[in-house]
C-alpha cells in the first residue's frame, strides 16, 4: 500500500502529521514521532505575545532608572508571564533539523499584523521546512465589523508570505458567516495550505476561587465533524492543501478525512491520551483498511467523498441538516 502524499510542497511518507503541542516542547518526543512513523512534526507555537515581550523587555533595560524621581515606574517592572523566548524557539527549530530526518514545520501564533512578522525570516535561517501560521484571536468590540476581521486574517499572511520563502500553512478559526470566502481569499492571499480547524480552547469559573480559570479539554471524535465538512467543501475549491486537525483519534477517522479531501491529518489529543506509539497504530488500521476495501494508494482516497466528487454534494449542505432531524429516532427509556 502506498501512503505518500504531499503536503506544502513537501513529500511526506504518510498523511499522519502530530499537530502543535506541548508533547513537541522535547526533541526526545519529536524523535520518539519520527521513530513511531510521523510523516512530519508542528512544533509548539511561538506567540506574538513572547515576541513582542521581548522587544519591551530590552526597551526597559535600555530605559531602566532613566527618569529621576522616586516613583519611577521603571524600578517596578511588570513581571515575565511567558518564559520561553524566541531565542530559545529558533534554538529549539535548530535542534529539532539536527535531530530528525522528517520536515519539521515551526508554528507561529499571532492575533494582529505587525513588524513581529519579521521573526519568520529567523524561523526560516534556523531551518524550518514550513511555517503553521495560527492566527487565534477573538473580537469583542461592538464595533469591529466581520470585514475588518477578514481584512486583518488576510493581511497577516501577505506579510509573512512577503517575508520568507518557505511555505505557509494558515491554521483557521470556523468562525466566519462565510468561510468558503476566507478560505479564497487566504488561498489568494498566498497561503499554501490551510488548516481545519483552531480550537478555541474555552475559559471556566472557579467557584471556589471565583476566578476565571483555562481549563483544557482533549477533543474527542464528535470534533472532527466540522473540520470533515468543510475539507468536504473546499476540496478542488482552493489551491492550497488541506489539513484536518481536532477529533482525529483513529484509523478510521484519517481515512475518513483523506476521502473528504484531507492531504495530511493532525493528531494531539490521542497521543496526549495513549501515548506517541498510537501512530503506529494508526497506520497500521490504515493499511488493514485499504488492503481489505482494495485501495492501492493515498492518493486513490484523496478527495474521493469531498462535495466535488461524492454521489450526493447537497449532502454536505442544508439538505443533510433536514435529513439528520427526520431520521434520528430517539431513545426514549421505558417505563417513562
Amino acid at each position: 500500500m502506498d501512503l505518500r502524499t504531499k503536503y506544502l510542497g513537501l513529500d511526506l511518507r504518510t498523511p499522519l502529521v502530530p499537530s502543535a503541542s506541548p508533547l513537541s516542547e522535547d526533541v526526545g518526543n519529536l524523535k520518539h514521532m519520527e521513530d513511531a512513523g510521523a510523516a512530519a512534526v508542528v512544533l509548539q507555537s511561538l506567540f506574538e505575545e513572547q515576541i513582542t515581550n521581548e522587544t519591551y523587555e530590552l526597551e526597559h533595560h535600555l530605559a531602566y532608572g532613566t527618569e529621576s524621581f522616586a516613583e519611577s515606574l521603571t524600578y517596578f517592572p511588570e513581571p515575565v508571564e511567558i518564559v520561553v523566548g524566541p531565542d530559545e524557539y529558533l534554538d529549539h527549530v535548530r535542534k529539532a533539523k539536527e535531530a530528525l530526518d522528517i520536515p519539521v514545520i515551526a508554528s507561529l501564533n499571532a492575533k494582529s499584523p505587525g513588524s513581529w512578522t519579521e521573526f519568520a525570516k529567523r524561523i526560516q535561517e534556523a531551518g524550518a521546512d514550513a511555517l503553521e501560521l495560527n492566527i487565534y484571536h477573538i473580537e469583542t468590540g461592538l464595533d469591529t465589523l466581520g470585514s475588518s476581521v477578514e481584512n486583518d486574517y488576510v493581511e497577516i499572511v501577505r506579510s509573512v508570505k512577503s517575508a520568507l520563502d518557505l511555505p505557509v500553512a494558515v491554521k483557521m478559526s470556523p468562525f466566519f458567516s462565510n468561510l468558503a470566502n476566507i478560505a479564497s481569499r487566504l488561498d489568494q492571499a498566498g497561503a499554501d495550505g490551510l488548516v481545519l480547524f483552531n480550537r478555541f480552547y474555552q475559559p471556566d469559573i472557579d467557584l471556589k476561587e471565583l476566578d476565571v480559570v483555562p481549563r483544557v479539554m482533549l477533543s474527542t471524535p464528535m470534533a472532527m465533524r466540522l473540520p470533515m465538512r468543510w475539507v468536504a467543501i473546499l476540496h478542488g475549491q482552493v489551491m492550497a492543501d488541506l489539513a484536518a486537525t481536532s477529533g482525529i483519534h483513529k484509523a478510521q477517522d484519517v481515512i475518513k478525512m483523506v476521502m473528504s479531501g484531507a492531504n495530511v491529518t493532525m493528531l494531539c489529543s490521542t497521543l496526549i491520551k495513549n501515548g506517541i506509539d498510537e501512530i503506529r497504530l494508526i497506520e497500521q488500521g490504515v493499511l488493514d483498511w485499504m488492503e481489505e476495501n482494495e485501495y492501492e494508494s493515498v492518493a486513490q482516497m484523496l478527495g474521493s467523498l469531498s462535495q466535488k466528487n461524492c454521489p450526493n454534494p447537497a449532502a454536505f449542505e442544508r439538505v443533510q441538516y433536514m435529513k439528520a432531524l427526520k431520521t434520528y429516532e430517539p431513545q426514549v427509556a421505558k417505563g417513562v
